[in-house]
């Protein structure tokens, strides 16, 4: 790769041995992905759950740590995707005292580093959401595909090292979706009908990411006059890198780089498929094994403050008789307890859950000790991945999940 002065310096030692370490790995990523130089960033996203992490990967982190030469501080603003608990709910969720302290001492390493603990995969709802061109290095997948296809952003996938990396240096290999030929379409879809709740937003994110397949597709979804809100759109593209490792995508007339199909290459591609409601349904059904529900989970993404709202109106007058837990971030949380919300979900039963992600809070530990295993949510991306977890998820709207709170199914 080719490297300018203050990369030469950094990998040279001459700003620190931390920078040296970060700058390296960044090399031989680069030099992977056929990078020919860096690009500087501007905010980095590191997934770094302790799930994933482990002791090993915890103990890099206080290595790091160790350098204490003044040097080893993050160059550009750095924060964190969901942590692996709540702690003030750690006793209900049944997670043992050894992942919280190993949560503890990540948590401790990162802010030595100084990351800012935000806690979220809905940053671009609550922090700072990056803009049209801008150059960014985010980890989480969901975070990505909205920042690269709704603001306009650019990122690759990063990895929990490499996002790192890319605080402590400042930058961050330019490959792939940095790159204007990347961020063409390469797939065309045309869809039919306009969805309705969020799980059929999430399931047709689903169904175009299982037909986009890989990374490196872009596909062009071309729906007629539709407006979708923030919260349809996080669903859709959560599903999308979810089901399919898709980073971008665009709606034409609707997303920034595609004002129209012409603008991101479209024109020229045959149309792939034409997706209708019974391709949705079908997604949906594949889901649908079982009527009884042990847990309601309403995470992955993290729920936004009107997504709190309806489910505090849908909680209302009821008694739940199965969990129901509603996770957001921390930024959203106090909103959340100021506007009774909090309060209505929880007078049913229901758990509202802070800064934490089901799935990266030891899913499988907490179905052992809890005794869950048949798991509703409105969550495409949730229900996609708690199968490798040992769960039976099934795909719902919220109103028919809370409902299966009440009753213990799902009708």
């Amino acid at each position: 790769m080719r490297l300018n002065d203050e990369e030469t310096a950094m990998l040279a030692g001459e700003m620190g041995e931390v920078a040296q370490t970060a700058i390296r790995h960044q090399i031989a990523v680069g030099e992977f992905f056929d990078a020919r130089d860096f690009v500087p960033v501007t905010q980095a996203h590191i997934m770094a759950d302790t799930e994933s992490l482990g002791q090993a990967g915890v103990m890099w982190l206080e290595r790091l740590c160790d350098a204490k030469d003044g040097r080893h501080l993050v160059r550009v603003p750095t924060i964190t995707d969901p942590r692996g608990t709540d702690f003030s709910k750690a006793d209900a969720l049944g997670q043992s005292a050894w992942m919280l302290e190993l949560e503890r001492r990540a948590i401790d390493a990162f802010v030595k580093l100084g990351v800012t603990m935000t806690d979220t995969c809905v940053n671009y709802q609550t922090v700072l959401a990056a803009t049209r061109g801008e150059h960014v290095a985010f980890g989480d997948t969901g975070v990505v595909i909205y920042s690269n296809s709704i603001n306009g952003a650019r990122s690759n996938f990063e990895g929990g090292p490499s996002a790192l990396a890319a605080g402590l240096t400042g930058r961050t290999p330019r490959y792939a979706f940095h790159l204007d030929e990347y961020r063409r379409a390469t797939l065309r879809v045309q869809v039919d009908f306009v969805p309705n709740g969020l799980d059929e937003w999430g399931a047709l994110g689903g169904v175009i990411g299982r037909l986009a397949g890989n990374y490196w597709q872009v596909p062009v979804i071309e729906m007629g006059e539709v407006a979708p809100s923030s919260d349809q759109l996080k669903h859709f593209g959560a599903a999308m890198a979810s089901f399919g490792s898709t980073a971008l995508f665009h709606i034409v007339g609707v997303t920034p780089e595609a004002p129209t199909l012409g603008e991101v290459g479209g024109q020229r591609l045959p149309v792939r498929q034409c997706i209708g409601r019974s391709d949705i349904e079908a997604l949906t059904r594949s889901y649908a094994l079982e009527k009884t529900v042990d847990v309601v989970v309403f995470s992955a993404p993290q729920l936004s403050l009107y997504e709190l709202r309806t489910l505090a109106e849908l909680c209302d007058g009821r008694r739940f008789k199965v969990p129901l837990l509603a996770v957001t971030s921390p930024q959203v949380k106090p909103d959340a307890d100021r506007f009774g919300f909090t309060e209505r979900i929880e007078a049913a039963g229901g758990t509202v859950l802070s800064g934490m992600c089901f799935y990266q809070s030891y899913a499988r530990e907490m179905a052992e000790a809890k005794g869950w295993k048949r798991l509703a949510s409105n969550s495409a991306k949730l229900v996609n991945i708690l199968g490798g977890y040992g769960y039976v998820p099934m795909l719902a709207s919220m109103t028919a999940c809370v409902d299966a709170a009440e009753t213990g199914e799902l009708q």
